[in-house]
Order: structure tokens, then C-alpha cells, then sequence
């Protein structure tokens, strides 16, 4: 993917219009609607706004993201952990931005949907036949388009994804005929492609600097430009932002020129809002309205396939980069990113729901939106800096490019914290607990790591041996093996050695010692082997990108009939009576499974996140069926994790008198 990213065609450009504008793409359903929303609707307030949209766009959407961001390619790869996966080694501290942008994105996923899709939906009030239709109704049929959505999930979107493209290219061009139809309803609107208009709005219209916070709305999808870098190209993008920007610009043009020429300096009153108003819909002629709606909500349908794919693939890179619990991952289809976590899918439909009972209509939910995916758009200036940093850029570039868009974001957070209390907080607490899931993952494994005792695996191996030999002991199985964390193939775990040698000593003909090495890269799938005592110890080290599914039963059968075919190993049962007839013998997993002991002492932070530890450990995949186990030929050991012991506790001998009686 990487040699053919800049590569342009005529299908890629097709693909990248259904794949990847579906969020930005559809927010015209309801920028200017939040804006106008109890205010007059003057000169002053539609140029001003109009070119803080034109030029949020330009800034934001097409320098950034388009321009500079795409250039951060991760083998082909793109999105927040592709990224944070290029700089990690860098600093430390990177994981936070990593982690809130990754939180953020997620949290964005269950506000997204709603708001498109009620936006589209309540369109159907500007029908003359429908105009009396309840809210009840409306959410009703949001909630029962959301359901459908979530459910064909499962069965994947191979088939119907071909038809995104297509369905996007409509919408569109109806987007761009639609406001070029009305520019000529006020041709002064032209004024707001100068970004004076914008700096007067902010510093001279009463609160102007607040209403960032629905403005931002019209870049919210930037993101999902550089999550599908891997799935269109570079070059696709940025041809087709192209046409979708001027698309935008001229439907945004076209709904200002629309609203000056018929409601100047006119407040609209609550109920005419709350009764569909929307200058989308405003400028679609009344025999279009409902194929227009109709176009939209589809449209609205694909921008959200387009996030539920994007939060799937982001949570997988997550579980390989040890940033979330183990899930189960399903691949409905043979296309290649094509995957479904029933999990996350339920959390987002859970959450999606939510937004939409609680909110109830489009109006109300711009007040959640917006102040989750700030977060990742600072996040992502932070990593992609780093990138900068790590590509020997000039240091004023660097410095300049920090400047510009921190000023620029924290604008916009600052603005959308006015949203906190209207429903603002719905989008920050949903943050926050993804966020807390992630840090509790990777924080108490650091902790875990600190107390993980490695042993030199010289000092074992005559123990082993022996053992090997010692027919005294029941036979295991001919073929043990056990995963091992130790990167340095000269060590091992001390609980592996304890677990062969003390628990129950595990007498096995050849011993295996796995280990999978997680790459900064995405789909690099290798592995190494070592014989440290041939046909009696090897140690096998798989490196896989973090976009490769850990299928490593799989995997290691492809490894061991490498070695048999190159007269390696022999893995022929060592019972006497099988091995004359060549019978192959027994291969066994053991996965050492922690808990975490009684025995402890830890400070309270430290107790309270690895208790939260285990108890999502508790509802994730075990160890076994993360690293794609076969259950039949695994067996779970479970042992304690003791990393803190305690070290004062008092216990006093007390002695019998010798002279007592006890007859």
C-alpha cells in the first residue's frame, strides 16, 4: 500500500467519496441551523459566520489534515494510533495525547450518528403532507434507522459499501447545484471568502467568539481523513477533497444567500425552529424535498458505516498496541479491513440510543457534539509535532506549526466548554470512561512489568533436560509450549520455570517458548526460530504489525511444518508404541493467568487501578482466545501477582509451659 498511496484512479476517487466525507460531508444539515438558533439573522452574523466556516475549512480541514497530517503515513497507514505508533519510542508521556484522542474519536462515535441522522429525519416536517409529524415519531424512525445500522454490522458491508461511493457522488452534487441555485439570491455573499468578515465577527458580534463552538461543527469529520488513509491513498484524498470542499463552499454559500434574501434581520421565533426549520432544506425546492431527505438520510446512513468501521479499526489497533482489554474480533468478509467487535458495536448502539432519547431532537444535540473531538484534533497536533521532530523538520516549521493550530484548537475547545452545561457533558463523561479504560489497561501493566522477575535461561536448561529424561514422571505432553513476555531470547519468566519445574513438574519431550513481538508497523508478519538445545528447547518469536489478528495457533502450526520440512524438528510422538508407527505427537499450551494476591501492598492509586485491572480482565477475552488458542489443547494455570508484598506483618510465636499438665 505504501509504493501506490500518492496513486490516483478513477475507482479510488469513487471509493474515497463514500468512504471517508460521510461526517463532513453531511454537516451542512445542520451548521447554519445551530448558528442561527436564537439569534437575528443579520448581515453581519451570516457573512462573519460564513467565513469562519470557509476559512475553518481551508485551515483546518485542508492544511492540516489534507496537506501536512496525510504526509504522516504509517506504511500506508493512517488515524491517531498509526501515528502514535511513528512517535511512541520518542517520549513517554506521548500514550496521553494517544489515549484522549483515542477516547475522544470513540466518544464522537455515539454523538455523530444521532445528530445526522435526526437532522435528515426532522427534514420530513418541511413536507406539506407530513408537517404535523411528532417528535415521537421522528425518533421513533432515527432510532429504527440506528438499529438497522448497527445490526447488518455482523454480517459485514462488502456488498453494500460498493454503493457508497455512487450514493455520495449524488449527494454531493445535489449539495453543490443546490447552493449554486440560490447564490444569486443575495450575490454580496461572496464577501465571506474574505477572512475579515471572520475576525470582525469574532471580536465585534455580541459573544462572537462563542459561536466557534457551532462553527467548529463543519470540520468535525477531518479526522476520518487521515483514519482512512489506508483504505483510499493520499492521492485519492486529496484529489477528491477537491470536489467535496467546493461542493461544501457552494452549499454553504447557497443556504446564507438563501436566509438573507428571505429572513433578514428577522429572529425566528422558538416554534418556528423547533417545527423543522433548516436552511438546508429551505433551499431545496418543494418538489425535491422529499427525494432530497431522502438522498441525505442515506447520505446520513453511510457517514454512520463510515465511524462504526473506523471505531472498530481503532480499537483493534488499540488491543495490539495494550492500550484496551481483549476482544473478540470477527472478519465477516474477505475484504481486507473489513472487521466487527460485537462488544464495541454494542456500545456504540447503546450509547447512539441514549443520545437520542436524552436529546430527542438534532437542535439539542449540537450542544453534546463537538467538545469530544477538540480533544483529538489537539491530540493529533501534538503527536503529528513529534512526527515533525522525529523527520529532522526545521525547528521554526515546528514551533509555527504548534502555534498556529494550538491557537486555533484551544479556540475551539474554549468555545464549545459554553456547551458543558447544555448537554456538553454527556460528550466529556463518555470521554472520560473510554479514557479511563485505556490508562487503567496500560498503567497496570507497567506495574506489572516492574515486579515480572526474568531468569537467565542457562541456569535452567541441565534442570530441564533432566527432567525431560526422568521417566519417573508422568509424561505432560511430547510438545509443551508456553507464551513468554521476555524480549530477550536469553531469559525467561521465573513463573514459567516455576510452573515446569516446582508446581507440577511438566515432563514434555521438546519445549516451546513463544513470544510475539508487537511492531510499530502495520502488517509486518515474520518470525524467528532458535534452537537453544536442538529437538529438546526452541524458542519461536513471531513480529507482527499492529494491524495483523494474533491468530498464533495458526501461525505456529505454519512454524512447526517449516522446521519438520526442513528436518529442523521432529515431532513424532516419543510414546514407544506410537513412535514406531510415526504418529505425530501431542502439542500442548500452557498460559500462565494472573491474579492478583491478597498479599499486597500498594499505594491506593496503584490497589484502585489494578482492582479495575482484573475486573475488566474479568469480562475480556482470557489470554487464550486473545492470542487465538485453540481452547482444546490449553491449559490455564492461574498464579498470583504479588507486587507489592507485604512487608510488616507481625505474628508472634507463643510457647506451651513444658511443665503443664495435660493428662
Amino acid at each position: 500500500m505504501s509504493k501506490n498511496i500518492n496513486k490516483v484512479s478513477a475507482a479510488g476517487l469513487v471509493i474515497a467519496l463514500g468512504i471517508i466525507y460521510g461526517d463532513i460531508g453531511t454537516s451542512p444539515l445542520y451548521v447554519l441551523n445551530e448558528i442561527i438558533n436564537g439569534r437575528v439573522i443579520s448581515e453581519f452574523l451570516i457573512l462573519g459566520s460564513l467565513s469562519c466556516i470557509i476559512w475553518t475549512l481551508t485551515l483546518q480541514t485542508t492544511i492540516k489534515y489534507v496537506i501536512l497530517t496525510l504526509k504522516a503515513d504509517n506504511k500506508g497507514e493512517g488515524g491517531i494510533f498509526s501515528l502514535y505508533a511513528l512517535v511512541r519510542r520518542r517520549r513517554k508521556w506521548l500514550v496521553v495525547p494517544a489515549m484522549l484522542g483515542g477516547a475522544a474519536l470513540l466518544a464522537d462515535g455515539m454523538i455523530t450518528p444521532p445528530i445526522t441522522v435526526t437532522s435528515a429525519i426532522e427534514g420530513l416536517r418541511q413536507i406539506p403532507a407530513l408537517h404535523e409529524i411528532s417528535q415521537r415519531t421522528i425518533i421513533g424512525i432515527v432510532i429504527g434507522i440506528i438499529t438497522v445500522i448497527y445490526f447488518v454490522q455482523q454480517f459485514g458491508t462488502a456488498s453494500i459499501g460498493k454503493l457508497f461511493g455512487p450514493i455520495m457522488c449524488i449527494f454531493f452534487s445535489m449539495l453543490a447545484v443546490l447552493g449554486a441555485s440560490h447564490l444569486v439570491d443575495d450575490i454580496g455573499i461572496f464577501r465571506a471568502l474574505n477572512p475579515y468578515y471572520a475576525f470582525e465577527l469574532l471580536t465585534q458580534y455580541p459573544k462572537g467568539f462563542w459561536l466557534l463552538g457551532a462553527i467548529f461543527l463543519c470540520t468535525t469529520g477531518a479526522e476520518s481523513l487521515y483514519s482512512d488513509l489506508g483504505h483510499c491513498g493520499r492521492g485519492n484524498i486529496r484529489i477528491s477533497w477537491i470536489f467535496v470542499k467546493t461542493c461544501l463552499l457552494l452549499n454553504y454559500l447557497g443556504q446564507g444567500a438563501w436566509l438573507l434574501a428571505n429572513y433578514k434581520d428577522q429572529l425566528l421565533p422558538p416554534e418556528v425552529m423547533a417545527g423543522g426549520f433548516n436552511p438546508f432544506l429551505g433551499i431545496m425546492p418543494v418538489w425535491f424535498k422529499l427525494p432530497g431527505i431522502i438522498i441525505s438520510t442515506m447520505a446520513a446512513v453511510i457517514a454512520c458505516q463510515a465511524l462504526i468501521s473506523g471505531s472498530f479499526t481503532l480499537i483493534s489497533e488499540a488491543m495490539r498496541l495494550n492500550l484496551w482489554p481483549k476482544m473478540k474480533i470477527n472478519y465477516p468478509t474477505e475484504e481486507k479491513g473489513q472487521l466487527y467487535i460485537q462488544g464495541i458495536s454494542l456500545l456504540l448502539y447503546i450509547g447512539c440510543v441514549g443520545v437520542v432519547l436524552y436529546f430527542q431532537k438534532s437542535a439539542n444535540m449540537g450542544a453534546a457534539y463537538g467538545l469530544a473531538i477538540t480533544m483529538c484534533m489537539i491530540s493529533t497536533s501534538i503527536l503529528f509535532a513529534n512526527f515533525l521532530v522525529s523527520r529532522r523538520v526545521n525547528k521554526g516549521w515546528i514551533y509555527l506549526y504548534l502555534a498556529v493550530y494550538l491557537a486555533i484548537e484551544i479556540s475551539f475547545l474554549i468555545a464549545n466548554l459554553e456547551k458543558f452545561m447544555h448537554g456538553g457533558y454527556v460528550a466529556v463523561v463518555m470521554g472520560t470512561i473510554l479514557f479511563a479504560v485505556m490508562y487503567v489497561w496500560f498503567r497496570s501493566r507497567k506495574i506489572k512489568n516492574r515486579y515480572v522477575e526474568f531468569v537467565r535461561m542457562e541456569h535452567y536448561i541441565p534442570m530441564i533436560q533432566e527432567l525431560s529424561n526422568d521417566r519417573t514422571i508422568p509424561k505432560y505432553a511430547t510438545h509443551l509450549v508456553y507464551m513468554t513476555s521476555a524480549n530477550n531470547p536469553k531469559e525467561i519468566e521465573h513463573k514459567i520455570i516455576y510452573s515446569i519445574l516446582n508446581k507440577k513438574p511438566k515432563r514434555a519431550d521438546i519445549y516451546w517458548f513463544v513470544h510475539v513481538d508487537v511492531l510499530d508497523d502495520p502488517y509486518t508478519c515474520e518470525f524467528s526460530v532458535e534452537h537453544i538445545i536442538p529437538n529438546d528447547i526452541i524458542r519461536v518469536e513471531f513480529r507482527v504489525g499492529f494491524r495483523v489478528e494474533q491468530r498464533i495457533n495458526l501461525m505456529f502450526r505454519r512454524v512447526v511444518e517449516e522446521l519438520v520440512n526442513n528436518k529442523e524438528v521432529n515431532i513424532t510422538s516419543r510414546y514407544e508404541s506410537l513412535e514406531k508407527n510415526n504418529v505425530v505427537g501431542d502439542f500442548q499450551f500452557v498460559v500462565l493467568e494472573k491474579y492478583l494476591s491478597q498479599d499486597n501492598e500498594l499505594p491506593i492509586i496503584e490497589r484502585i487501578v489494578m482492582k479495575l485491572y482484573f475486573w475488566l480482565k474479568e469480562i475480556s477475552l482470557g489470554e487464550e482466545r486473545g492470542f487465538g488458542l485453540d481452547p482444546s489443547n490449553v491449559t490455564v494455570e492461574k498464579f498470583p501477582l504479588i507486587v507489592a508484598p507485604v512487608a510488616n506483618f507481625k505474628l508472634k510465636r507463643v510457647y506451651h509451659d513444658d511443665t503443664e499438665d495435660f493428662g
